[in-house]
């Protein structure tokens, strides 16, 4: 059976982030499907001398799936 896990976190949390992303994968023992987010290099502030963005959110959305026998 497929399941869908959101995170959300900021640009400037990026690493403890994939450490609760990590955790929860190796948590329960799960297959992944896919991973897909929103995060950009001019949503970061990394966008060049004209980016006027300083920070934003960063959504992760988790496609798994599950043994569905239990």
């Amino acid at each position: 059976m497929q399941q869908v896990k959101i995170f959300k976190s900021t640009d400037t949390e990026l690493e403890d982030m994939e450490k609760q992303i990590n955790r929860f994968i190796r948590k329960n023992n799960l297959r992944v499907l896919s991973i897909t987010g929103n995060h950009s290099a001019a949503a970061s502030g990394n966008g060049g001398p004209m980016s006027t963005f300083s920070g934003g959110d960063v959504v992760v959305i988790l496609l798994y799936e599950i043994d569905s026998k239990g």
